[in-house]
């Protein structure tokens, strides 16, 4: 039994959610996203929210049900507040700005690496050393901050590269002689 597709989906006020059949659309002020949602799951508007139950007790259905009721969430929460991560840059020389609609970072190879933003994505460049990624869709934030950070991953040695905002970098002891 999932005890996440139990609770329905709050509808905050300014936040318009309309279910043609399968397909749950989300429009609020930031935006417009939709979910299909698997036909193993019914879904169905109430006074609590958006309420997602399973067409019966199997095994897919069960797995689908809290997935379907975690996305529908995920739309609403994007398109009232958005989703951002950031990045920083650790290294010497290791630097990024904006070009334009690209993003250019010098990361301590023979060249620049310049990644093109996808649409619905704002980045921005606070700091040469910062990046804060921007966007109602989740999935395409996380997706957008993941190719970034695997230009340079960070290694465990001097904790040089790319990493998330407060990740922790285990660090090991270098060689002796």
């Amino acid at each position: 039994m999932s005890r996440i597709g139990k609770r329905a989906v709050p509808v905050p006020s300014g936040l318009d959610v309309s279910i043609d059949g399968q397909t749950v659309r989300a429009k609020g002020p930031k935006g417009e996203l939709k979910f299909v949602v698997n036909d193993l799951c019914k879904v169905a508007m109430t006074d609590d929210g958006v309420s997602i139950t399973p067409v019966d007790s199997s095994k897919p259905a069960r797995s689908m049900w809290g997935m379907s009721r975690t996305m529908i969430a995920n739309i609403c929460e994007g398109v009232t507040n958005g989703y951002n991560k950031n990045l920083e840059l650790v290294g010497v020389g290791y630097r990024a700005q904006m070009k334009g609609k690209q993003l250019s970072l010098a990361l301590g190879f023979s060249h620049d690496v310049n990644f093109d933003i996808p649409q619905g994505i704002d980045i921005k460049v606070p700091k040469p050393t910062e990046i804060q990624i921007t966007g109602i869709d989740k999935q395409k934030v996380g997706q957008v901050a993941a190719v970034i950070r695997s230009f340079r991953p960070p290694e465990p040695y001097k904790g040089k590269g790319i990493k998330y905002e407060g990740e922790y970098i285990f660090r090991k002891e270098g060689k002796k002689k």
